[in-house]
């Protein structure tokens, strides 16, 4: 039985609206089911060194494993046709999804005058070899005129560029800010190291004449009532000292670490006998008190307070009133000094990290201007 007996049969059996709509469904499914490999040049034409655009797209159902050629950059296609560039794919969508078209980008050039056969391009799709087809390419020689050579020109020298303060004037701020902050450190180093710190916190008061200092505190020695019967080596300890240090004021030499008969004998060219008669009267009460365990009367320690009190007022230089005050300098305490020693510390460390940024960012700028 031949195939138009067949047909004539199925004519007979289906309308002939069905057996359309059966050819058309047969055709589609056929279709949808086929790989179709195309390939296309972006120019047919070049000269030597001109490049062009060859792109290969795949057309699969979207269940099918496609695997596209391994063709690399710098890998050539055939002798003297080299592969100078390669695209990412790209992925194109049809029919909601059910077919996919997969499009590989590369960038081709030529390398001698001639006329290419590029044969086809092979993908496998499921394990199955497809090819695309083949292409031609014409490729050109480029013409040289040979008989005006002189509107050649040899390549131009290295053009030197002009110094421009505007690009290097933040480097040459960074290295004096450098500069200042390498010193810094090194003032700082030196006063943590000597332990002296760099600003001295000075206060500074009304300095009083040394006859009102020893009168505040002979004063002060009364109201506290420091010689009573048991308390005379205390009260008179307390006295003599204060006249110690208003004979080192006074006078100016270290009556605090001379004894009695020397502070005498020192005294006897500056004051007259009465002065020194009634000082000599209280050094050996004291002597006496202090170191032969003498125990005094409260009317003989009156009478040496008293004494204290005159010799001061014989012995004492007044002061011009219109005179300006001389100020006591009270320097700062250790406190303050080891507070200041640490704070300096501090800022040393803080400065190094600093400098060594800004001469990391000088030598990259800098680098980066002469490049």
């Amino acid at each position: 039985m031949n195939i138009f007996n067949i047909q004539n049969k199925l004519l007979k059996i289906l309308p002939l609206k069905e057996v359309w709509g059966a050819i058309l469904l047969f055709f589609c499914l056929g279709i949808s089911a086929q790989v179709q490999v195309d390939v296309k040049l972006d120019s047919l034409q070049l000269f030597i060194g001109q490049q062009t655009g060859l792109t290969l797209s795949v057309t699969i159902d979207a269940k099918q494993k496609l695997v596209m050629p391994d063709i690399k950059m710098g890998q050539e296609l055939i002798p003297d046709i080299e592969v100078v560039g390669v695209g990412k794919p790209d992925t194109a969508v049809l029919n909601d999804g059910k077919r996919l078209t997969v499009s590989q980008a590369y960038t081709i050039t030529a390398w001698d005058s001639a006329f290419y056969y590029l044969p086809p391009m092979q993908v496998m799709v499921d394990g199955k070899k497809y090819d695309s087809k083949s292409l031609a390419l014409k490729v050109y020689t480029v013409d040289v005129d040979t008989v005006h050579l002189d509107q050649f020109f040899p390549p131009n020298g290295i053009m030197e560029l002009p110094f421009m303060w505007e690009e290097w004037s933040m480097v040459a701020f960074g290295c004096w800010l450098l500069v200042l902050m390498i010193v810094c450190i090194g003032v700082l180093y030196y006063h943590v190291k000597n332990g002296k710190p760099i600003v001295r916190f000075i206060r500074r008061k009304k300095k009083l004449p040394p006859h009102q200092v020893a009168m505040n505190e002979i004063e002060r020695i009364k109201s506290e009532r420091k010689w009573t019967e048991e308390d005379s080596k205390e009260y008179y300890t307390l006295l003599t000292d204060t006249l110690r240090n208003y004979i080192r004021e006074r006078y100016g030499f270290n009556a605090m670490e001379m004894t009695s008969s020397e502070i005498i004998e020192r005294l006897i060219a500056e004051n007259n006998e009465e002065a020194l008669d009634e000082l000599r009267e209280i050094f050996r009460t004291a002597d006496l008190v202090k170191f032969a365990k003498y125990s005094t009367l409260i009317n003989e320690n009156d009478a040496n307070l008293v004494s204290a009190i005159e010799y001061v007022n014989q012995t004492k230089i007044e002061v011009d009133p219109n005179a300006k005050p001389e100020p006591e300098i009270i320097k700062e305490t250790d406190q303050k000094r080891l507070t200041q020693v640490k704070i300096m510390r501090v800022a040393i460390g803080v400065l190094v990290v600093l400098s060594v940024a800004l001469l990391a960012w000088i030598v990259w700028r800098s680098a980066d201007l002469l490049m």
